[in-house]
């Protein structure tokens, strides 16, 4: 393989798959059985067991680690290690070998030849995936022998593959440009959704979205757990009935099958043999049909549309404002969650894709054939005194490659130290590209406290703000005071971010250009923090500047600043007379009792 060629790997909770573009088109490398490779490990003494024949001996069903079973190792990412048949694994080294065994059976494939060596791939992970376990991540495909060019969130590479399998992409983009588009990838491990807006060749994020609560294997938990309940039942029998761990993993495939079976068939059976033990029917026989299955997994499902319903609201768009709803993973096909779907959004703007369990790591290809690099989706900004807003990152910004880190530093003075704290909020606004507006609304990304001499005048405490983004996507903060040394530090992991599309051989405009006025804001003038949320005064500023000083602070330094004839901003006179005791009653300005204020004119209480 060329140095300058990645492929794209969906590193997936339940699967993975690698694939490459060759000749204009996506080649999935899939195993013996035409699917994609099992993410189960099995460690049986010196050997390891990886893919479809690991997963053949998983004896019980349920995520993690079951006797010297590891069933979806990506969950185990970001702890420092777990005990697997008695024996401490690091995780790190538990998913190198689900990826090292994954690139060896892609390269031995009867296509393998068109693949070569793997060495670069850019890599989904989901949308709410924890930036130290993507650095673990990171670790655990360096251990493979493969460098990461760079992470793209699962449904994002999702809708990237499927304009990019298009066969009149050009179209496509004229069809959807300015318009909202909902993807959702539910897998085997997770919900992930993404709102994202087509801006002329350009995908950009609005909003993300992810849980592990509703992801398909819960689902096919709960199915089998119902289905030995309900037979147990209807045989008179208590929950305290063995039963033989293979027939439980047996029963789990059938109940992973039926979400799909029953698409096309009104009900299907249930059939293990010898499922329990000590009783005298040993086999378990039971006949599920759709409303059944619907009913069972009802709150699962309500779980998951919540979800979905919450990203649109938090963005403030409606189902009708949705041009397109992309669906992908596993759980799409599920009857049940297409005919909401269909009643949610409309059937002629749901798009269940084909290759629901392949268009992610195509998407990723195609972004690495492509050279297509991520950029910042929204500005990072800083929350000044007086609700003003300094870009620290903006919009556009191409996120870093392997090995490189985006850093600047900041050099920010106190406006009011008087309760000794240095105030810094890191916020971004809900509306992408970097032509905002300061009445636009913002949501809060991080809080930093650092401590300042409260006895210092205004903007003598020097400040310092380093932020940087590394190649795993996050973004690190060091607030830094001069004086006190005193310093604070914070993370952001929960960015949004743009992928250009190719269109007539240009790699598209960058996010910073691409929004202008004809792009509705469907958030402007509204409140900039929700029900609950903190209220954040902030008491820092970029620059000397006497009008972000509190009046009655900036008064007990510079009387003259308030002189009328030099015309003091309004709202530091009424901040000064606000805190000042009546000069005739000796009462707060706020005490009901002083009737003062109205018999004198207000300049000669200054």
């Amino acid at each position: 393989m060329s140095e300058k060629t990645a492929v794209g790997f969906d590193f997936g909770t339940t699967n993975s798959l690698v694939t490459s573009i060759k000749g204009g088109r996506a080649i999935n490398f899939l195993d013996d059985e035409g699917l994609p490779f099992p993410s189960v490990v099995c460690y049986e003494g010196t050997s390891t067991l990886v893919g479809r024949e690991a997963k053949e001996r998983l004896r019980e069903a349920g995520l993690g680690v079951n006797g010297n079973i590891v069933r979806s190792p990506k969950i185990l990412l970001g702890r420092e290690s777990v005990f697997i048949d008695g024996v401490e694994h690091n995780p790190v080294d538990i998913v190198s070998d689900v990826l090292t065994y994954v690139s060896q059976q892609a390269r031995a494939g009867r296509r393998g030849r068109e693949l070569g060596d793997i060495e670069r791939a850019v890599v989904t992970i989901p949308v709410d995936m924890e930036g130290y376990r993507r650095a673990a991540l990171r670790d655990a495909f360096r251990l493979a022998g493969i460098s990461i060019v760079q992470f793209v969130h699962e449904p994002l590479a999702a809708l990237y593959g499927f304009f990019r399998s298009q066969g009149d992409m050009d179209a496509m983009l004229r069809r959807f440009n300015r318009k909202l588009v909902l993807v959702f990838d539910w897998g085997g491990g997770t919900l992930d959704l993404t709102l994202c807006r087509l801006i002329d060749g350009m995908l950009v994020q609005i909003a993300n979205d992810g849980t592990e609560e509703a992801g398909g294997d819960v689902f096919d938990d709960v199915i089998k757990n119902e289905v030995v309940r309900r037979v147990l039942k209807a045989r008179g029998l208590d929950e305290s009935v063995q039963t033989h761990p293979d027939a439980v993993m047996r029963l789990l495939h059938h109940c992973e099958r039926a979400k799909i079976d029953l698409s096309t068939r009104d009900s299907i059976e249930l059939y293990v043999p010898g499922f329990f033990q000590a009783i005298p029917d040993k086999d378990l026989d039971y006949s599920l049909n759709r409303a059944g299955l619907e009913k069972i997994t009802g709150p699962l499902l309500d779980k998951g549309f919540s979800r979905i319903r919450k990203l649109l609201d938090v963005a403030d768009v409606s189902p009708a404002q949705i041009a397109m709803c992309l669906a992908t993973g596993g759980m799409a096909n599920m009857p049940a969650i297409k005919a909401r779907l269909h009643e949610w959004i409309g059937p002629q703007r749901v798009q269940v894709s084909e290759r629901s369990g392949t268009l992610i790591a195509e998407g990723a290809a195609w972004i690495a054939h492509d050279n297509a690099r991520l950029q910042l989706a929204k500005n990072v900004e800083l929350l000044l005194a007086r609700n003003s807003y300094m870009p620290l990152v903006k919009a556009g910004t191409t996120m870093p490659s392997e090995g490189e880190v985006q850093a600047d530093q900041f050099h920010i003075y106190c406006a009011d130290p008087r309760d000794g704290f240095a105030k810094f909020q890191l916020c971004v606004p809900t509306k992408p590209g970097s032509r905002v507006l300061p009445n636009d609304r913002r949501n809060p990304l991080e809080n930093l406290i650092v401590e300042v001499d409260s006895k210092a005048k205004p903007f003598y405490e020097r400040l310092e703000l380093d932020v940087k983004i590394d190649d795993n996507l996050i973004l690190k903060a060091q607030a830094r005071s001069l004086n006190k040394k005193a310093m604070a530090e914070g993370e952001v992991h929960n960015l949004e971010f743009g992928l250009a599309l190719p269109n007539d051989g240009s790699s598209g405009e960058d996010v910073d250009d691409v929004v202008d006025d004809d792009v509705v804001d469907d958030t402007e003038g509204k409140a900039d923090k929700e029900d609950g949320a903190l209220v954040f005064r902030s008491n820092i500023t970029n620059r000397k500047d006497n009008s972000l000083v509190p009046g009655e602070l900036l008064y007990t330094y510079d009387t003259y600043y308030f002189d009328r004839r030099r015309d003091p901003p309004e709202i530091q006179v009424q901040e000064r007379l606000y805190y000042e005791p009546c000069v005739l009653c000796g009462r707060a300005s706020n005490d009901p009792l002083c009737q003062c204020s109205s018999l004198l004119p207000l300049a000669s209480r200054i």
